[in-house]
């Protein structure tokens, strides 16, 4: 029997994910509080009990961007939508949410599966790295790949679902990205951990606590001193920075739905703020979200300190993935992005590889001239 969907409330929406491992942060119903120019909505897929009863089986966070002077909307599920991703019958999933944000006013939606194709050891990303060989992740043989991934890339594509463009060149965008770095701590001890931090990560966590940086948590008031130094890695890093507004929006709203969905660390030297990153938990997985740093006492390594303190307070907190989230894909030692693939590989954690987005067209005119829209942005 396919299950029935209907739109749930937050309430229904949070006490499912909650029932779960984990789940994304951007499949919660507060993060649609983050995104103000998308309406947001979550819908839930519904088994039958034996006697009777609806059982919540699915879940997911709908956001709906409007197409000025239409009527008519982009559905987008980041990351999601939370349900049997290895269900051989995905049609009974995926069919009834079609129909749903179609009646909805949906000319195309676009979903984010959270299921991972392949992964990459850290020493096999090092070692691809140095290997002239190699240009692009992607061409690098992994050292996992799942099974599971390929046949429900081929469940997509006979139920009419079509690849969503790539993130960007370097595998960044406004999306989901593809390419991930992840530490695993599920059945690890704090000190394996540590041990499997390459040697000059080890190094420069001695030096930063040698030099006195101390680690500290921060409140809604501090988000102005991480956003100073988020503007200055934006300049240094070549990115456009988000507005302050929208990091203060995150705050208040995830963490009115749950005090620890969201924490900011801050590096401190001497009475200066050296760096800063915020992190987001849901269940048992843990992302380090935004980092920031200012270019000066770069010797005292606070980079190295702060993602230390995040990792040790993640794995005393029972986290069983601790994800730095986006890399590059590309392995060019000309790319400026190179620099953050290799401070992530030095976790001695693994890159990751999704099956990325993936687009229906409901409209298949209005979604061309959406597509042709958006590239040449």
């Amino acid at each position: 029997m396919n299950p029935r969907l209907r739109a749930i409330t937050r309430e229904e929406h949070l006490a499912f994910v909650a029932s779960r491992p984990a789940a994304s942060h951007m499949q919660v119903p507060s993060w649609g509080d983050v995104k103000p120019d998308w309406r947001a909505e979550s819908v839930g897929w519904f088994d039958h009990e034996n006697d009777g009863r609806e059982q919540l089986v699915g879940a997911a966070l709908v956001l709906h961007r409007p197409i000025p002077r239409t009527r008519r909307t982009l559905a987008y599920l980041p990351e999601g939508p939370v349900i049997d991703w290895d269900d051989p019958d995905l049609g009974r999933w995926l069919g009834p949410m079609l129909a749903h944000l179609k009646a909805r006013g949906a000319f195309s939606v676009r979903m984010g599966p959270p299921v991972v194709a392949r992964r990459w050891d850290a020493r096999t990303v090092k070692e691809a790295i140095a290997d002239p060989a190699y240009r692009r992740l992607r061409e690098v043989p992994p050292d996992a790949e799942e099974p599971k991934a390929a046949a429900l890339v081929e469940r997509l594509r006979r139920l009419g679902w079509q690849q969503g463009a790539e993130a960007g060149e370097d595998g960044f965008g406004a999306g989901q990205p593809r390419y991930v770095f992840q530490v695993p701590f599920a059945g690890r001890t704090l000190e394996r951990i540590r041990g499997d931090l390459n040697q000059q990560w080890r190094r420069n966590i001695k030096k930063a606590e040698k030099a006195g940086v101390k680690v500290v948590e921060g409140d809604y008031e501090d988000l102005s001193v991480f956003y100073e130094l988020y503007r200055e890695t934006a300049g240094r890093d070549r990115f456009i920075p988000r507005p302050l507004v929208y990091f203060q929006r995150m705050w208040t709203a995830l963490r009115a739905e749950d005090p620890a969905r969201m924490r900011l660390y801050l590096a401190h030297h001497d009475g200066e703020t050296l760096a800063a990153a915020t992190m987001l938990t849901v269940g048992n997985h843990v992302w380090y979200s935004y980092g920031a740093s200012t270019g000066r006492k770069r010797e005292v390594q606070p980079g190295n300190a702060i993602q230390w303190r995040m990792m040790s307070d993640a794995h005393g907190r029972g986290a069983a993935v601790y994800d730095l989230r986006g890399i590059t894909d590309t392995l060019d030692e000309g790319n400026h992005l190179l620099g953050l693939l290799r401070f992530k590989a030095g976790t001695g954690g693994r890159a990751a590889e999704y099956v990325g987005e993936w687009d229906y067209p409901i409209n298949k005119l209005l979604h061309r001239a959406f597509t042709l829209y958006m590239a040449r942005r």
